[in-house]
C-alpha cells in the first residue's frame, strides 16, 4: 500500500495524508470527502496530470483541482510559498523580514487569487507574528534559530535511525530498520527497533564503542536469518548446520522461518536414514568380525558402493540393495544373496562359490570371468534368478543350478556349464557359442533363437527332452 499527501490547488497548507487504493476514482472520492469539494483531477507539483494510479509513488505530493479549474503552478503561488518558508524555516527569515514581505506583496505580479490566499494565511498566523514583534527582533531570531536546529537535528536522527548497526557475537552487521521490522512485525527484532516520530519506542540494547547495538548470539547462524529478512529466501552455506539456524530463529521468534527449517531438517534426517552404506562402513564392520562368522547385512542399502576386492565371505545379503554396486574381484563365496537386487552390478572376476542366489535380480549385471564352481562339491544355487541381458562370458559355472532362471539375451559365450541345471530356463536369444554343455540339463528350456555355435561337445537329445 502507498500513501500520498494531497493539497488543494494553489495551496501548501491543510494537506491531507491519504491511502492509495486500487483506482484513481477511489482516490478522487477520498479527496472530495477530505476537502469538501468535487475533485476531478490530480496533478503533480510540476503540473503533470495523473491519469493512471500506477504513476503514483509512495509519499508523493499531489494537488487536487475542481471541475473547470486550471492548475496553479508553484511559480504563480510565490506569496503562499514565502509565508510557509518564513513559518517553517525561521533561520533564514526574521520577523522584520517577514513583515516587510507582507507589506510589499505585489498583487499585480502574482495575481488577485494568490493574494487572497496569501492574506488568509497571514490572518491565520497573525498571533505568532505579533508575539514575535512584542519580544523583539533579536529574541525572535534566536528562538527561530533554536527551533530550526531542533527540527534539523530531529530530521538527522530519523535518517540515522533508518540504518542500524548490529554487533552480533563480535561481528558487525549493517542493515535498514525496515528490513528488521517489515518482514516479521511480531519478531523480537521488530519489537526492538519499532519507533515513532520521536525515535525508538524502547532502547534496543547497549551500544559498543562504535555505536552498534550489542546482541549476544552466534553471527554464523544470525547471518542467514538477516538475509531471510532481506529477500524472503533462506540461503546458507553447506558447512552451516540448519539446526543452529533453527535455534536462532526460535530465539528471535521468526515464525515463518521456524516452520521452514523444521521441515528442512526432517527431510535431511529421512535422507540420512535411507542413504546407502559406503565402502568405509563395510570395512569397519568387516575388521571387527571373524571371517567364519555370519555378518548380517540383510536388507541394507549398498547401492552404488565400491566393494571391489573385499573379502565378503559368509555375509547375509538377503533382500539387500546392491544395485549398481562395484564388486570387481570380490570374494562372495557362501554368501546369501536370496532375492537381493544386483541389477547392473559390476562383478567381474568375482568368487561366487556356493552362493545362494534364489530369485535374485541380476538383470544387466556384468559377471564376466566369475567362478561359481566349488572344489568341495557345494553347488551354487541360482534358481529363478533374473539374468536378462547379463554378461557371463568366460565364467566357470559347472554344476550351477539355474532352474527356471531367465537368461533372455544373456551372453554365456565360452562358459563352462558342465552338469549345470538349466531345466525350464528361458534361454531365448541367449548366446551359448563356444560353451561346454556336457551333461547339462536343458529339459523344458526355451531355446528359441539361442546360439549354439562352436560347441565343444555335442548336446544329446536326452538333455533337452523331458
Amino acid at each position: 500500500m502507498k500513501r500520498v499527501v494531497l493539497f488543494r490547488n494553489g495551496s501548501l497548507v491543510d494537506g491531507k495524508v491519504v491511502l492509495v487504493t486500487h483506482s484513481l476514482d477511489d482516490l478522487l472520492k477520498t479527496a472530495s470527502q477530505k476537502f469538501g469539494i468535487s475533485a476531478k483531477k490530480i496533478f503533480t507539483p510540476q503540473g503533470g496530470e495523473i491519469d493512471d494510479i500506477k504513476l503514483i509513488r509512495d509519499d508523493d505530493v499531489l494537488y487536487v483541482t475542481k471541475e473547470n479549474e486550471d492548475f496553479i503552478k508553484l511559480e504563480e503561488n510565490k506569496g503562499n510559498y514565502a509565508l510557509n518558508t518564513v513559518l517553517r524555516d525561521p533561520v533564514k527569515n526574521d520577523c522584520d523580514c517577514f513583515k516587510q514581505k507582507s507589506n510589499t506583496y505585489d498583487s499585480n505580479k502574482y495575481g488577485t487569487n494568490v493574494l487572497t490566499a496569501f492574506n488568509s494565511n497571514i490572518d491565520s498566523s497573525q498571533n505568532e507574528v505579533l508575539d514575535c514583534d512584542a519580544k523583539g527582533s533579536s529574541t525572535c531570531s534566536t528562538l527561530a534559530r533554536t527551533s530550526s536546529l531542533d527540527y534539523k537535528r530531529k530530521k538527522d536522527v530519523n535518517k540515522l535511525q533508518e540504518w542500524v548497526k548490529l554487533n552480533v557475537g563480535g561481528k558487525i552487521f549493517t542493515t535498514s530498520r525496515s528490513t528488521l521490522v517489515t518482514k516479521e512485525p511480531t519478531s523480537m527484532l521488530a519489537r526492538m527497533f519499532a519507533q515513532d516520530e520521536d525515535g525508538y519506542l524502547m532502547t534496543p540494547s547497549d551500544l559498543d564503542v562504535n555505536g552498534a547495538y550489542l546482541i549476544d548470539r552466534s553471527p554464523t547462524y544470525f547471518e542467514p536469518i538477516l538475509n531471510y529478512l532481506r529477500n524472503g529466501q533462506l540461503i546458507f552455506d553447506t558447512n552451516v548446520n540448519p539446526a543452529g539456524i533453527l535455534q536462532e530463529a526460535r530465539f528471535f521468534r521468526i515464525e515463518s522461518l521456524v516452520e521452514h527449517l523444521e521441515n528442512l531438517i526432517s527431510t535431511q534426517q529421512r535422507s540420512q536414514d535411507i542413504a546407502p552404506l559406503t565402502r568405509r562402513d563395510v570395512i569397519n564392520a568387516l575388521i571387527t568380525t571373524s571371517s567364519t562368522a555370519d555378518l548380517r547385512f540383510q536388507g541394507v542399502n549398498l547401492a552404488g558402493s565400491d566393494l571391489s576386492r573385499l573379502d565378503l565371505r559368509n555375509i547375509n545379503f538377503k533382500y539387500a540393495c546392491l544395485h549398481g554396486c562395484r564388486m570387481v574381484g570380490a570374494n562372495l563365496s557362501f554368501c546369501c544373496l536370496e532375492r537381493a537386487d544386483l541389477s547392473h552390478a559390476v562383478m567381474e572376476s568375482a568368487q561366487l562359490m556356493g552362493v545362494q542366489m534364489l530369485c535374485a535380480n541380476l538383470e544387466g549385471a556384468n559377471l564376466r570371468g566369475c567362478n561359481f564352481q566349488d572344489p568341495t562339491g557345494v553347488r551354487t544355487n541360482m534358481e529363478g534368478v533374473n539374468l536378462k541381458g547379463a554378461n557371463l562370458e568366460c565364467s566357470n559355472m559347472a554344476g550351477v543350478n539355474l532352474r527356471v532362471a531367465t537368461l533372455k539375451n544373456a551372453n554365456l559365450q565360452n562358459c563352462d556349464l558342465r552338469a549345470a541345471v538349466l531345466a525350464g530356463a528361458d534361454l531365448e536369444k541367449c548366446d551359448l557359442s563356444g560353451s561346454d554343455l556336457q551333461e547339462a540339463n536343458l529339459r523344458g528350456a526355451n531355446l528359441k533363437d539361442a546360439a549354439f555355435e562352436l560347441m565343444l561337445t555335442p548336446i544329446h537329445m536326452s538333455q533337452t527332452i523331458r
